[in-house]
Formats: C-alpha cells, structure tokens, sequence
C-alpha cells in the first residue's frame, strides 16, 4: 500500500466535489471556467494542483475556499453543502475553517509581524498564540519587525503564519512562491510543508510549477477547466531537496 492510500484509507474526506461547473457572463461571451470537476481532498494530505492560466485552478480554490459559488455541481466540506450555502454561513466557514495564502501578502503595512497574525487570533474560536504560529514559520526572532524591515519571502511566511494561527482544519494556498525566487520560495514551501505535517492540516497549492509538485502526496493537473490528469507521488522530495 503506498503512502497516499494509507493516509486515505485512515482518513476523512474533507472536500467533496462532484460535476463542479463555473460560468461567468462577462457580458455577451459566457467564460466556462469549470466544466464538470470531480474532486476529493483527504484530512492530512497535500495536494498540488498543476495548470497554466486559465485552467481553472483559482476557480476551484476560491469555491473550496467559500469565497465563491459554483453555477452547477456542488462541494460539501465535511458533509456539509457548500454550494447552498448562505452568505453567512459561508463567513463562518472561511473564519473559523480555512486559511488562506495567497501571492500577494496583504499584510498591513503598519502593524508588526506580531500584530499581523493578531488580528486573526482576536477573532477565532481555538487560536494558537501568534508567537506559536510565527516559531512555526521560523520567524520567531522578527515578530517585532514590521513588513517594511522584512523580506518577501519573510512576508509570506508571516501570512502564512496568520492563515494557520486560527488551527484551520484547510490551508489553501494560490501561487504562494509565484513572487519570489526560487531560494525564498523553497523556504516558504518549507514552512507549508511543516504545517501540514505538525498540524495535519489539509493543504492545496496551486501554482503553474511543475517542480513543486514534487512536494506534493498527490497531483492534481487542470486544463480547460477539466481535471486532465491525477499522478500520486509514492516518493515525495522535501521542498529543500526541490530547485526551479
């Protein structure tokens, strides 16, 4: 039995999704971003998932992640319809389930990594202390510096660090390297990898590199809106041992 059918046999299905379709009308042309994706995603493992622009990769992750609906199909998040859901409910599920990494760091510019991650603590219902969550992304000598004073790749790992300071049981992460070089990158994918070891969290990366998908216990590739092919990695390299 490899590694990937082990960690599924002894574990949940945390997303299941099944003929997820997603139109949009950009006024007389309609985009068919999805067009019937099959999908599920286990508690504890990684996934990256592999496609040019325009695939479908963001698509999907922002309706796993509650930040958009599908116009056909649905996805249930431990049982429970995403796709009927409510504005509301779909709040809750973003704040207390998932956490987000994105390109871009969004951090604010004039609070220090600290108080960064703070602001997500203040308002989750089990959080671990941001002091935690930085020593996780081995950041724990700067949480008194503000973005300014830091590195890109330090940047990321302190938005890292607030996506899982509120112990979200889905990290879900669209381009996270996709501004830094290959070096910095590898440290942050280091700092995912930890994450999703340590924490046992459910972790979806996507990003147009192939090398990356190394890392990963399973490979999802789009195309055109179709899942085009799953590869299933037996032997997984660590991100240090990655280069691009």
């Amino acid at each position: 039995m490899s590694a990937l059918s082990a960690l599924q046999s002894d574990q949940k299905v945390v997303f299941h999704a099944r003929d997820l379709r997603k139109v949009y009308d950009m006024g007389e042309v309609q985009v068919h971003a999805l067009r019937g994706i099959d999908l599920d995603l286990f508690a504890g493992e990684l996934v990256v998932m592999l496609g040019a622009s325009g695939s479908g990769k963001s698509t999907l992750l922002n309706i796993l992640g509650g930040l958009d609906r599908a116009t056909a199909g649905h996805v249930e998040y431990l049982g429970k319809d995403l796709t009927t859901a409510d504005d509301r409910s779909l709040t809750e599920y973003r704040r207390h389930h998932v956490g987000f990494v994105f390109q871009f760091y969004n951090l604010i510019p004039s609070l220090t990594a600290l108080e960064n991650v703070s602001i997500v603590t203040e308002i989750a219902n089990n959080p671990m202390r941001p002091q935690e969550a930085l020593a996780l992304v081995g950041l724990a000598d700067r949480m008194d510096h503000f973005p300014s004073q830091l590195s890109g790749g330090q940047q990321q790992r302190v938005a890292i660090a607030r996506a899982i300071a509120k112990r979200p049981q889905v990290l879900l992460c669209d381009e996270p390297t996709g501004a830094l070089d290959s070096a910095t990158g590898i440290v942050v994918l280091e700092a995912l990898d930890r994450v999703n070891r340590e924490l046992g969290t459910t972790t979806a990366v996507i990003t147009h590199n192939a090398d990356i998908a190394q890392m990963a216990h399973r490979v999802i590739h789009l195309s055109d809106g179709h899942i085009s092919e799953v590869h299933v990695n037996d032997q997984r390299k660590r991100p240090e041992e990655l280069s691009w």
